[in-house]
């Protein structure tokens, strides 16, 4: 792809991101291509998606640098004006990020060249009963240590207001959208509806909806299913419920699941990709829905989710499967699929096919 313009997100806090960041400003000085710093706070305070990306001239490639977390905010910059998003690993986990450090000038390359692959990721938008906002006493307690938190969502004024359907906010989310407690001594009491249908009243910590690549996050850790970002598909997991039925929920992509906050509930927080965007209290509600955009989201060779869950959560071999044997061989497809499987896109890519592992 022509790049006309590159937006830096980097993580300031590891010399390793500031550093590769230098790499990218020579790379964009050196073709001639304008590079902005986006998604900074040192103005004090934080903008919106569509105030941080219109101040960086509307760039049409984002680079993280940093950890999952950093690409998250690039991904809500990139979902914004549709731009194409390239996460560069410098954190702990990695499921998000795609080239090492010492790869992003190469990778810079491939993308200017086209010799790069596009995944399409789901987002996830929401509806509310209300506008959601932090109450302003609360603000200084819920942000410490965190940083000024991100402006409260906006509505969007392209969308119709229904009683029944509430208003539509401008909300991307990549991960995942979260209902939670915000006092420890007492949980949130929800509605839980899925397609339009009470699923069941819920008391938890908390009430998640996952996109496919959210599973590994937050409804991950929560004892949710670990599911493939190529699929399409929300995950609704309750966070420590007190009831018996405390499995996960996987839905089709127009089954939205919404949460309505019951009478007797305590104040739930409303969080979207980790970040706490407001407060709900009895009688408001949420609709979590697919979004109609996606997340162009560049990667440089084949996809192998599989062998980085093996990695990334250090998987080992059952003791009892590998007792008096060998362990299982990694599993290397090198030939084209047969006939009747040629229909199973992941077993070829425009490199060959991709290793099983």
């Amino acid at each position: 792809m022509a790049v006309g313009r590159v937006g830096l997100v980097v993580h300031g806090g590891r010399s390793e991101a500031v550093e590769a960041a230098r790499v990218v400003r020579a790379w964009c000085e050196e073709y001639a291509v304008p590079c902005t710093d986006i998604d900074v706070w040192n103005e004090g305070e934080r903008h919106s998606a569509h105030e941080e990306v219109e101040a960086a001239g509307d760039p049409d490639l984002i680079v993280t640098l940093g950890g999952d977390g950093t690409f998250l905010r690039g991904a809500r910059l990139a979902a914004q004006n549709d731009a194409l998003v390239l996460g560069v690993d410098l954190g702990r986990v990695g499921f998000l990020t795609e080239v090492s450090a010492a790869g992003v000038r190469a990778a810079l390359d491939a993308v200017r060249e086209e010799r790069l692959a596009i995944d399409s990721r789901m987002l996830l938008t929401l509806r509310a009963s209300r506008r959601l906002e932090v109450p302003a006493d609360m603000e200084a307690w819920v942000k410490y240590g965190r940083g000024p938190l991100l402006p409260p969502p906006q509505v969007r004024p392209d969308c119709e207001v229904d009683a029944e359907w509430g208003i539509a906010l401008n909300v991307t989310a990549l991960n995942d959208i979260v209902l939670e407690k915000l006092a420890r001594d007492r949980q949130v009491s929800v509605g839980v509806y899925i397609s339009g249908r009470l699923l069941a009243s819920y008391s938890a910590d908390a009430l998640l909806v996952a996109t496919p690549t959210g599973s590994t996050a937050y409804s991950f850790a929560a004892g949710g299913p670990v599911v493939s970002p190529r699929a399409e598909a929300l995950v609704f997991t309750p966070v420590a419920p007190h009831m018996a039925f405390d499995r996960s929920v996987v839905t089709a992509p127009d089954e939205p699941v919404g949460l309505r906050v019951l009478e007797r509930s305590g104040p739930a927080a409303v969080s979207i990709d980790g970040q706490l965007r407001g407060v709900l209290g009895p009688g408001d509600w949420i609709g979590v829905y697919a979004a109609p955009r996606r997340l162009r989201a560049a990667r440089l060779g084949p996809m192998d989710f599989y062998g980085r869950l093996r990695e990334r959560m250090n998987l080992t071999d059952a003791p009892a499967a590998v007792a008096d044997g060998s362990p299982a061989p990694l599993w290397s497809v090198t030939s084209p699929p047969p006939g009747d499987l040629a229909h199973l896109s992941f077993l070829t890519t425009a490199d060959g096919p991709p290793p099983l592992r």
